[in-house]
């Protein structure tokens, strides 16, 4: 079995260590990492984008969580 050369914007949802990277470094689940790859593709940058978009807040969101009125 011969394993391609890894490239390192890319998420391989099928390897585990990659899977174990970037649910680290995008801070998120498999379960969201597998969904947004599914959604918009394996480029790094792309998924980032689509998670980021997925936890967008209003500013009345961020005054609430600051616990200011």
């Amino acid at each position: 079995m011969t394993q391609s050369n890894p490239q390192p914007d890319r998420i391989d949802v099928d390897d585990a260590a990659s899977l174990a990277r970037w649910t680290r470094e995008l801070d998120t689940t498999e379960e969201q990492l597998k969904d947004a790859v599914a959604q918009v593709g394996d480029k790094a940058a792309d998924i980032e984008m689509h998670l980021k978009g997925a936890r967008s807040t209003t500013n009345a969101d961020r005054v609430q969580q600051s616990g200011s009125k």
